[in-house]
């Protein structure tokens, strides 16, 4: 079945389609690395982007470096994206059904991006990581109060 065969929520977005990629592997790569959820505060352009984490610590050059360096190497490896469409009631164990907006339709599509990250989008995505690009990691703010960590990037394809 397509896209076509479901019904599913409007969008309103025009998403870059490369730099929307990368914000799903920015969004595991910070999973993975620091134990945090998904970002639910990003803001995702063509020319610049800017995404924030909730931490517990700020993290250091060394991490922030090592950052860019995953993101890179996941660029290059080429993962495939794909989608999946799921009926929201049978989602998978490791999808908050919780960060899904109130109104979203019954079926659900899953990004797949490899076996690197899985999340429900309807936005638009290239078709494999190489077409990214090259992630440039333009700078970050830390915010001691709040503890949330800003990550500026941006995709040069």
């Amino acid at each position: 079945m397509s896209q076509d065969d479901y019904i599913l929520n409007d969008h309103n977005k025009d998403e870059f389609p490369p730099a929307h990629t990368a914000e799903h592997l920015l969004n595991q790569t910070m999973v993975r690395m620091f134990g945090c959820e998904r970002s639910s505060n990003a803001h995702v352009e063509r020319k610049k982007s800017k995404i924030t984490y909730v931490l517990e610590r700020k993290p250091d050059r060394k991490q922030e470096r090592e950052i860019e360096r995953v993101m890179n190497e996941l660029i290059a490896a080429d993962l495939p994206v794909t989608y999946e469409f799921v009926d929201r009631d049978n989602l998978p164990e490791s999808i908050d059904p919780s960060r899904l907006p109130e109104d979203a339709s019954q079926t659900i599509r899953l990004v797949r991006i490899g076996d690197y990250d899985v999340c429900p989008c309807i936005g638009k995505h290239v078709r494999s990581t190489s077409q990214i690009g090259r992630f440039e990691l333009l700078g970050t703010n830390w915010d001691e109060h709040q503890h949330t960590f800003r990550v500026r990037f941006k995709v040069i394809v």
